[in-house]
């Protein structure tokens, strides 16, 4: 049924995107998990191998190819069994990106996507500031022109990749109070004025950066301006669509990977004189989950279905998002209960991938903020 969607050019794509994943990647989980960091080598290896450049016209310095490919991206990248890293290469591929190839002119398409796609720039998205998480209409960072440049000064926090960006998609205010005064505007970090604060100590998602930034009287050229001034809120909310449809795609691939290892230690562990998978209330837990991922990427796949056709499709990817991070956190408890007490030992993915696989319900719009657009867009 998956040929449907799936031809033997995404197969290919997956098979290279797994093989590095699970050859150049995982092998490095736990040293690159102690050290809370990476290589930013690893932006370029996957720039060279076009990774980034999925669903991009070649024009813009892409690889061609449509939605689908991204999703075998994301679905394949998790196999390095490091989410942090994931993440931070998601901001690079389909965060801080997509809109600049969507209403960038041709001179910011080659000063930061073509550079950002081929791994030789790191992007971030700076929207959520300490006051204005998933409330972006509350932002305060401020872009004022004076002549041919903005002057930003504000504060930015739990930026991924915030500490070592090359440049910000940042959202600032340029007009009044509210949503109808928000731009967007392209940062370059070597902007005399801009400071990284500290990297935020998370309980999870260890291997990237997250990092609290700082603007004083950071003068940036007007050109740099992407799109119209004051209409950043809905570029944000656009852009949001994307962001939230790779946060369950790959969220169902993190989900799926944990309920595989669980499948495999059921049948290897045994208790009271059998292995766990003979036993009822594990047999019945596994398969209740099983049943719940089935529909769960059923649903993220209606979602690339409709995004890949360019139809409307806030509801549902709203609910993909939801129902997703819900399930994902539902599947990493149940297989870390399964695990035991070996489950809560770090020698075990499991134990990692509960931490890390919290961030789905927070990150990119809360579950709380799901809900309500979904009652929005039918009436409620």
């Amino acid at each position: 049924m998956l040929q449907t969607f799936f031809t033997e050019e995404h197969d290919l794509f997956r098979k290279s995107v797994r093989e590095f994943a699970e050859r150049e990647l995982a092998p490095h989980a736990d040293e690159w998990e102690e050290a809370k960091d990476f290589p930013n080598e690893v932006f370029k290896k996957m720039g060279r191998l076009g990774f980034f450049g999925a669903g991009y016209p070649e024009e813009k310095g892409g690889c061609g190819g449509d939605y689908w490919h991204v999703t075998a991206l994301c679905e394949e990248l998790p196999r390095s069994r490091m989410a942090g890293l994931n993440m931070a290469m998601m901001v690079q591929a389909q965060m801080a990106t997509p809109i600049i190839g969507e209403i960038g002119t041709p001179e910011q398409i080659d000063e930061f996507l073509k550079p950002a796609l081929a791994g030789d720039k790191i992007a971030a998205l700076g929207v959520s500031e300490p006051d204005a998480g998933s409330d972006v209409a509350a932002i305060r960072t401020t872009a004022k022109r004076d002549g041919d440049d903005y002057i930003i000064n504000g504060q930015k926090t739990f930026i991924t990749s915030g500490a070592r960006a090359d440049f910000i998609t940042l959202a600032v205010r340029t007009g009044g109070p509210g949503f109808a005064g928000i731009s967007l505007i392209l940062f370059p970090t070597n902007t005399k004025g801009f400071k990284v604060g500290r990297k935020l100590k998370k309980i999870g998602n260890h291997t990237s950066d997250t990092a609290e930034l700082f603007f004083e009287d950071c003068r940036v050229p007007a050109r740099y301006l992407l799109g119209e001034e004051n209409l950043g809120f809905y570029y944000i909310m656009q852009n949001f669509q994307g962001e939230r449809l790779v946060a369950a795609i790959a969220g169902m691939a993190a989900a799926q990977l944990l309920w595989d290892d669980a499948f495999q230690y059921a049948n290897e562990r045994s208790a009271f004189g059998k292995p766990l998978a003979k036993l009822q209330v594990w047999r019945h837990q596994l398969v209740q989950l099983l049943t719940e991922m089935e529909a769960g990427k059923w649903l993220t796949y209606r979602c690339v279905d409709l995004f890949n056709r360019k139809v409307p499709c806030v509801k549902e990817v709203s609910m993909a998002k939801l129902y997703v991070a819900e399930l994902a956190n539902k599947v990493a408890d149940r297989c870390l209960q399964l695990h035991g007490g070996w489950g809560y030992i770090e020698d075990f993915h499991v134990a990692r991938a509960w931490r890390d696989i919290r961030l789905l319900s927070i990150g990119g719009g809360t579950s709380e903020i799901m809900r309500e657009i979904i009652a929005k867009t039918v009436g409620l």
